[in-house]
C-alpha cells in the first residue's frame, strides 16, 4: 500500500476485463454444472462454450421457432440463461425467447450477457468467438 491505497494503477485496465471475463465465465459454468440450461443461437457458440468447460444442457436457437425453443426449455429446465450473440439479430432473439419464457413461467437470467457485452463489446460481437478471446487476453495479461 501507498499511501494508504494499494498501487493497483499501475495494473493495466485490461487485466481487470480478464478477471471480470473469467469470473463471469466462471459463474456460467458453475450455474450450467447446476443444471441451468444456456440457449445460443447455434452450433459454433455450442461448440466455443464446450472449449470453455461448459459441460451442461445448451439448446441452440436457430433450429427452432422463439416460442418453440422457450416451451422446450420450460418444459425440461428451471434456470435458463439467455446467450445469444450481442449484434442486433442477438438482441432481438434474447429478448423474443426471453418475453416467451416469461409468458410460461420461466425467469430467465440475462445478466450474463448482458456483463459479457460490455466486458467485449469492442472487441468482439459473438458467443463463438468468446474462446480464441480468452486465450488472446490470457496471452496478453494474464498469469
Amino acid at each position: 500500500m501507498i499511501g494508504g491505497r494499494d498501487n493497483q494503477e499501475s495494473r493495466p485496465k485490461r487485466t481487470y476485463d480478464l478477471e471480470a471475463l473469467e469470473e463471469l465465465i466462471a459463474s456460467l459454468l458453475e450455474a450450467s454444472g447446476q443444471g441451468a440450461a444456456v440457449i445460443v443461437e447455434g452450433r459454433r457458440d455450442l461448440l466455443a462454450l464446450r472449449s470453455l468447460g461448459l459441460c451442461g444442457p445448451v439448446i441452440m436457437a436457430s433450429r427452432l421457432s422463439a416460442l418453440d425453443v422457450a416451451e422446450d426449455a420450460a418444459r425440461n429446465y428451471s434456470q435458463v440463461i439467455l446467450l445469444t450473440d450481442w449484434d442486433d439479430k442477438g438482441d432481438e432473439m434474447c429478448q423474443t425467447i426471453g418475453r416467451h419464457l416469461r409468458s410460461v413461467g420461466i425467469r430467465p437470467d440475462g445478466l450474463i450477457r448482458s456483463r459479457l457485452k460490455s466486458l467485449v463489446k469492442k472487441e468482439i460481437k459473438d458467443v463463438e468467438s468468446l474462446g480464441r478471446y480468452m486465450e488472446r487476453m490470457r496471452e496478453l495479461y494474464g498469469p
